[in-house]
């Protein structure tokens, strides 16, 4: 599953280690998802979602599936 947490922590100014622990988890943790090695349990995906104030879908999309966008083709 891809996603942007990199993007988003790194615009906020938060190391992985700040953001971990604001989330309760290890800094590991943080880095094998931005990594895309682990995806994280739906619990955590809320969690992450609340921090940024994005629906989990902002932050996390398969990778067989498009990325939406807002404008309408007509």
């Amino acid at each position: 599953m891809k996603n942007i947490l990199s993007e988003l922590r790194m615009k906020h100014g938060w190391s992985q280690q700040q953001i971990a622990e604001l989330l309760g988890v290890s800094r590991q943790t943080i880095n094998a998802i931005e990594k895309q090695r682990y995806d994280p349990s739906l619990p955590l995906a809320f969690k992450i979602a609340k921090l940024f104030g994005l629906s989990i879908e902002a932050i996390f999309h398969d990778e067989d599936t498009p990325k939406k966008t807002l404008s309408r083709d007509k």
